[in-house]
């Protein structure tokens, strides 16, 4: 008989949490679990399960003016905030209840509490005002919005946790940022008719992105409406009256009804008893562990974003499982962080998995590229100035697929697949040999011939 009360205990039911929790308990594990808000975790509840179903609300109103090109007559139309709120409510809901059922049914005890802990084996739940104990301690708290600190009047700020909840739509709203949560909510916004303006503090938004892409969206954001203004940063924050006045890097002022920081997340660690445990923390506060998640203090490990290793929902899940199955089935399983296809939901959208041009070129050398732009299908009809834009990335040594980077409808969709063909090491020949889908835009990625050559190589010629 153990000597603790749980095999696993595991802070955290989001993404990560659940999948160890479920595939430890399936292994005969005693398994519990403690989350202070909902299950589910960041994706479900407040990330990218709600924002897609925003991002699809948004983009109605191009399909109705599409709709001209192929003959409908679309009469008038009328958009109500509040419904789409209220059924994305019942839908979170609804996965809500399915992730507890399923962790139930595995036999996983989920106990509604905040939790920290007191030392290496011991867990208390502040709601209950008892400890546990386990064997094995697992920290799958997520990351949590951030607001920078000491900017005069970022309390009057919003994160994309508020934005889900909004009472009512403003007439016009600033988002800070250039990553996957401002690009995003800046297309949801606009789409949904709201004067959108977008600052971002660096040159290109999406850093880590491949240039062609980063360069792409902006022209394709702005062809849609959106203020977005680079090298430009907020100040200070000002409320007068039922508005706010933002003052800018240059000494400006916009006025807005609305201000929401999308600036990034960072590991959900204070206030869980780590130093106390002995866990080591990295600088930017997040967890430090070793390829099978497991931290300095032996029983204890850490998966998902509260490790920043990739800070993704599927890698959250992968790595739940893998640590399930290295400490509960003997199974040791390390995660490969290194090739992850991704989508950003844009409007237009993108997809990309591994190298960008320049990472390849400084870690290969030489690189064959080949690209097109193209106006997609669909828009022949429409007569909308929207670009479809696809790009791979190869070895010129041995001919293998690095990168590939998209921009247009479904790029989400082709990228999971094209994925797979990557990630097995395809090469560019073996693109080349599979018979394209026609009329499709993915078609371009297997009939790209040409090499793309720059400007001034062309020059020099």
């Amino acid at each position: 008989m153990t000597k603790y009360d749980y095999d696993l205990f595991v802070i955290g039911a989001g993404s990560g949490g659940v999948r160890a929790s479920r595939v430890a308990s399936m292994h005969g594990a005693k398994v519990g679990v403690a989350e202070e808000y909902r299950v589910g975790g960041t994706c479900v509840i407040r990330g990218c399960v709600p924002k897609k179903l925003f991002v699809y609300a948004s983009q109605f109103a191009e399909e109705f003016e599409d709709a001209e090109g192929f003959g409908w007559t679309v009469g008038e139309t009328s958009f109500s905030w509040t419904k789409l709120v209220a059924n994305k409510d019942k839908e979170i809901d609804r996965l809500n209840g399915i992730y507890i059922r399923n962790m139930e049914r595995a036999g996983v005890e989920i106990i509604q509490t905040r939790a920290y802990l007191k030392d290496a084996h011991t867990v208390h739940l502040v709601a209950q005002g008892r400890d546990v104990t386990a064997d094995k301690i697992l920290i799958a708290t997520g990351a949590r919005a951030f607001k920078p600190v000491g900017l005069p009047g970022i309390e009057h700020a919003i994160t994309s946790n508020e934005a889900f909840h909004l009472p009512e739509l403003p007439e016009h709203i600033v988002v800070v940022g250039g990553g996957y949560i401002a690009v995003e909510f800046a297309g949801i916004f606009n789409g949904l008719g709201v004067e959108t303006t977008l600052l971002y503090r660096g040159e290109k938004i999406l850093r880590g992105f491949d240039d062609d892409l980063r360069t792409g969206l902006m022209d394709e954001i702005r062809k849609k409406g959106v203020d977005l203004r680079t090298d430009t940063d907020i100040t200070a924050i000002a409320r007068e009256g039922g508005r706010f006045v933002v003052t800018l890097n240059d000494g400006s002022t916009l006025e807005t009804g609305l201000v929401m920081y999308a600036t990034g997340r960072v590991p959900n660690t204070p206030g869980l008893g780590l130093e106390e445990a002995g866990v080591a923390l990295k600088k930017d506060g997040a967890v430090a562990v070793d390829k099978f998640s497991q931290t300095n203090v032996p029983n204890i490990y850490a998966v998902g974003d509260v490790t920043n290793r990739a800070n993704l929902t599927p890698i959250a899940i992968r790595e739940g499982q893998a640590f399930a199955e290295t400490v509960f089935n003997k199974n040791p399983i390390a995660v490969d962080h290194s090739i992850i296809p991704t989508a950003v939901f844009s409007q237009p959208e993108l997809g990309t998995i591994g190298l960008t041009e320049q990472q390849a070129r400084e870690k290969f050398g030489a690189v064959d590229i080949y690209k097109t732009t193209f106006r997609a299908m669909k828009h022949t009809m429409t007569g909308r100035d929207e670009k479809t834009f696809m790009k791979l990335v190869v070895d010129a040594a041995t001919d293998r697929v690095l990168g590939v980077h998209l921009m247009g409808p479904a790029s989400g969709e082709i990228i999971q697949a094209v994925g797979i063909a990557v990630t097995m090491g395809a090469t560019k020949k073996q693109f080349d040999q599979t018979v394209a889908v026609h009329p499709t835009a993915g078609e371009e990625l297997v009939t790209l011939k040409e090499k793309w050559v720059p400007p001034a190589a062309k020059a020099a010629d």
